[in-house]
């Protein structure tokens, strides 16, 4: 947690943003692995983080945009929850710690609420992202069905959007603190990485570097040598020579900061020729896309710019022809490179996205386009100080796509399919930092992490 004071300034920015009506703001619950006492890790609400700091379950927060009055609802910890969780804060020192003075028993939110729109008022609250957020906000409105979808507020979105996009120097710090655990996961990942250790023994590992860390994972680790699969969760593979072991992993703080950092590994410590060369490309890649961050550049721009330098760089290895600029205009570097530039990170490793993309990425002035690969660009808007972004590049061989593309004949006059077809059992390589806009620029964030291939192939494999 923050200072008080830190929570109390975001909700009143909030309430003006807002300005009228009744802002909502849920925790998460607990959610059973395989019976009610028997839970997944617990995970808070990021909003209600950012906005309360409690990282606890059963509270709702309400927030009067126009008399300032704010109130936390939740039940006194009970002598069973002492047994089973031990000593707990009251509800009224845990609210005083975020400098809310008003507390009131949970059971009296849904009238609370329900009189007030009897008067006319606006209850503001945000789209519900868990089945169990739908259900509360349906029970304590008294609404069934679709209703909530329908009137969830935009302005309470956009509001929270402006205020949690731009990183305060805590924040900031917060999300180094899980870089620096972010960081012994990787160099643990590449010490291991040589033939004949299984991906779920380095995957554990790395897990494990973030535990120790005093957080947990900041999502599911991204650990295989099969990396033409963007997601790929299985553990199941036996590292052999010559592979290359995607590792896209990433810590949470104790305060629930992210990390999210890619890297790809030689099994081994040696990249073959070919290797080497589409793993300078995406090197190059980054590195260009990370110069061209600055406040005011549109991301769109940075991710064409990182397209267009793909695309020449892939027609003098010869796998692309024709103009680099016309096959990037027509989508061709896509079947290589399918997935956008980056994405917003922060409380959340994609930063906001349960609020919707089309505001937390894109915003009013910004039309997300159809094409393949661009319409995955998860951000377009222009970059502002403050905002933290990830910057990932890839290129991927993807068998069945590649079938489908040259069996459709799409795009010959820029892919060079019979050269693709040598490429198809290669992979896939990704290399991914965690960059802030500053105001003359950006910084990449946390202490470095090996990706010149000098660099890995000093050190991976070489045991912890």
């Amino acid at each position: 947690m923050f200072e008080k004071a830190t929570y109390s300034n975001r909700r009143q920015m909030l309430r003006e943003k807002v300005g009228n009506g009744l802002i909502l703001l849920l925790t998460n619950g607990e959610s059973p692995m395989n019976y009610r006492d028997n839970t997944y890790r617990y995970r808070q609400d990021s909003t209600f983080l950012y906005f309360f700091g409690l990282d606890t379950p059963g509270l709702e927060g309400v927030l009067d945009a126009e008399s300032g009055e704010e109130i936390l609802f939740g039940d006194e910890i009970t002598l069973d929850d002492i047994i089973w969780s031990g000593p707990q804060a009251s509800l009224k020192d845990r609210a005083g710690s975020v400098g809310v003075q008003s507390v009131r028993p949970r059971s009296e939110l849904g009238p609370y609420l329900r009189e007030a729109m009897t008067k006319g008022r606006r209850v503001h609250f945000l789209p519900p992202y868990r089945d169990e957020q739908r259900k509360r906000i349906e029970e304590l409105l008294g609404v069934k069905g679709e209703w909530a979808e329908i009137h969830l507020s935009t302005k309470l979105i956009s509001a929270v959007v402006d205020l949690r996009s731009v990183k305060e120097p805590q924040e900031i710090e917060e999300i180094e603190k899980a870089l620096a655990t972010t960081r012994k996961m990787h160099l643990a990942a590449m010490a291991m990485a040589k033939p004949g250790v299984w991906e779920r023994e380095i995957a554990g590992r790395v897990e494990g570097e973030a535990l120790s860390g005093g957080g947990a994972v900041a999502f599911p680790v991204i650990l295989s040598v099969h990396g033409e699969t963007l997601h790929n969760h299985t553990h199941r593979n036996r590292l052999e020579a010559g592979n290359l072991l995607i590792n896209d992993s990433g810590a949470e703080t104790e305060a629930h900061y992210s990390g999210d950092i890619t890297r790809t590994i030689p099994v081994g410590g040696s990249f073959t020729k070919m290797q080497r060369e589409i793993y300078d490309l995406v090197l190059t890649t980054q590195k260009r896309a990370i110069g061209a961050i600055r406040p005011g550049i549109p991301f769109r721009e940075v991710h064409l710019l990182a397209a267009k330098t793909i695309a020449e760089g892939l027609s003098a290895i010869g796998l692309m022809k024709g103009d680099p600029a016309e096959a990037v205009e027509q989508g061709a570097h896509a079947l290589f490179f399918p997935h956008g530039l980056g994405h917003m990170m922060g409380l959340d490793v994609h930063d906001m996205e349960n609020l919707g993309e089309s505001y937390v990425g894109y915003g009013p002035k910004w039309q997300r386009s159809r094409q393949f690969g661009l319409a995955a660009l998860r951000m377009a808007r222009e970059l502002e100080k403050g905002f933290v972004v990830t910057v990932e590049p890839g290129l991927y061989f993807i068998p069945a796509l590649i079938d489908q593309w040259k069996r459709e004949k799409r795009l010959e006059a820029f892919i060079d399919y019979k050269v693709v077809e040598k490429y198809k059992a290669f992979g896939g390589i990704r290399i991914e930092d965690d960059v802030l806009v500053t105001e003359g620029g950006c910084r990449i964030l946390g202490e470095p992490i090996p990706k010149e291939p000098k660099e890995l192939e000093e050190i991976v494999g070489r045991g912890l």
